[in-house]
């Protein structure tokens, strides 16, 4: 029998905006567990109103890991990613036989619950190639080209994401093997239980609250946090939604009015595709977000069998 047989890790997932914080600290209050952090946004320190982070409150409920713990100016991809939150598992195994992991990055939860396989460091004249043809050419063109070579991974990345969108290419362009292929060949068997929940609701109520969610970061001083990282945006952490538009904002590309309307519109993308990756997996059970007791009573029968 495995050691850690009756330890379980609860992995909650779902789009942006659907409630997963508020959700994952009832549960680990509930099973008295901490939380570990998926979202690859909430990992940087510099970074708070954009990537939605707990607010001080929710973060003294329960003790979390994995938000604010690197900076933007920080090297890091999901192979440390994997390797850091297994070993903070054990450690909070320890203390309880639950961990709670949560957040919307699929290729980074896809790790932890199945490893990735070791991909290699591109040179530094390919890495560099692509930077160019990105400042150059724009993100498009770097879709395009990872369409036309990897259209299986195309279909599941964030497009929005220049960072992922290199990474696959740089992959491709090292070894002449495609991303999707090299990603999860041989999935890895941990050594305690994971038990996936899905939670979703109505598209057009998730649409709703990804704008209202917009609307309460621009109140809260998303402007003012995106204005004093610009000169700083040539940085893969400031390419993300909820800055890159503010700052084509700022270079006076489009207006103010039309940055918070891309925003709301790329958050809705990235949902849907978020969607889209968590429907491959098979073994997520759904939920609605309201329906917490039905859940504890799944998390507490399953985990007893």
């Amino acid at each position: 029998m495995n050691s850690n047989s009756d330890k379980s890790v609860i992995v909650l997932v779902g789009p942006t905006a659907i409630g997963k914080t508020k959700l994952c600290i009832q549960l680990a209050t509930r099973f008295n567990g901490e939380i570990i952090s998926a979202d690859s946004r909430q990992f940087y320190k510099e970074l708070k109103i954009g990537t939605a982070i707990p607010d001080t409150a929710e973060l003294k409920q329960v003790k979390h890991h994995f938000i604010g713990n690197i900076s933007i100016h920080d090297y890091y991809n999901v192979s440390i990613f994997e390797e850091q939150a297994l070993a903070c598992t054990y450690m909070l195994f320890e203390k309880s036989r639950f961990v709670f992991l949560t957040g919307g990055s699929g290729l980074y939860i896809s790790s932890y619950c199945d490893g990735i396989d070791d991909l290699p460091d591109p040179t530094p004249e390919i890495r560099q190639l692509l930077k160019e043809k990105y400042i150059n050419e724009g993100l498009e063109s770097l879709r395009i080209q990872l369409k036309s070579i990897d259209p299986e991974y195309y279909n599941i990345a964030d497009l929005a994401n220049p960072k992922r969108i290199m990474r696959a290419l740089e992959v491709y362009l090292t070894t002449g093997l495609i991303y999707s292929q090299l990603r999860k060949n041989t999935p890895r068997q941990r050594d305690f239980n994971i038990i996936k929940i899905g939670i979703n609701r109505d598209r057009k109520e998730l649409f709703d609250i990804i704008n209202k969610r917009v609307d309460l970061m621009i109140e809260k001083g998303l402007v003012e946090e995106a204005r004093q990282f610009y000169p700083l945006k040539h940085l893969n952490a400031l390419n993300t939604v909820g800055y890159k538009e503010l700052f084509d904002y700022f270079e006076n590309i489009i207006t103010l009015e039309e940055a918070i309307e891309n925003i709301k519109t790329n958050t809705r993308r990235y949902a849907k595709r978020q969607l889209t990756w968590f429907n491959k997996d098979k073994t997520i059970n759904w939920f609605h977000p309201d329906q917490k007791d039905d859940i504890v009573d799944f998390i507490s029968k399953i985990s007893e069998h």
